[in-house]
């Protein structure tokens, strides 16, 4: 909704103020709550064949690469607190462009930062409204659907779908 209204801030910002917001609704008032949150939001694992996934790819041939709406800081902490640096070609936030996914010029601004052209990235999300942005700005996309959600009724679709990361590596070197 920001970015729809021209009033971006960072993706820190937006989650402080939706925990804000949660926090309220239920009118949970601990002190210290929200801080300790937020630190937890920094320090989230990755699911456990991520790295293994990563490093298949990687020995594959494959160049890998996050875009994220998260900011540069928030994707710095990620990356080290899962144990996944050096495994990543590129770290991409939407910060660049001041707009969140699924903005297209989030997605054009991978583009231009890899060198690719749309059809060469295959892109991988656990959300569905972002595989289905990043396949309507005309990306192979692959929708890793952990928990089974229903498709989603926005343009673009998914040219796979798969349970967990771990189906990736032969999918691609299928494809």
């Amino acid at each position: 909704m920001r970015t729809l209204q021209g009033r971006y801030v960072d993706f820190w910002q937006v989650t402080g103020d939706a925990l804000d917001f949660a926090l309220d609704s239920l009118a949970i008032r601990k002190p210290g709550l929200h801080e300790r949150l937020m630190e937890l939001y920094r320090t989230l694992a990755a699911f456990p064949e991520v790295f293994d996934v990563l490093l298949a790819l990687r020995k594959s041939g494959f160049a890998t690469a996050i875009l994220s709406n998260g900011s540069p800081a928030m994707l710095e902490a990620a990356v080290a607190g899962a144990g996944l640096g050096g495994l990543f070609d590129a770290v991409l936030s939407a910060d660049a462009v001041g707009a969140f996914k699924t903005h297209p010029k989030v997605y054009q601004y991978a583009l231009d930062q890899l060198g690719v052209a749309a059809s060469a990235v295959s892109f991988q999300s656990s959300n569905g409204w972002d595989a289905y942005a990043a396949s309507d700005f005309g990306m192979r996309v692959v929708w890793c659907n952990r928990c089974g959600q229903q498709r989603e009724r926005l343009p673009g679709s998914p040219d796979h779908e798969i349970r967990t990361l771990a189906e990736l590596p032969a999918l691609l070197l299928r494809s």
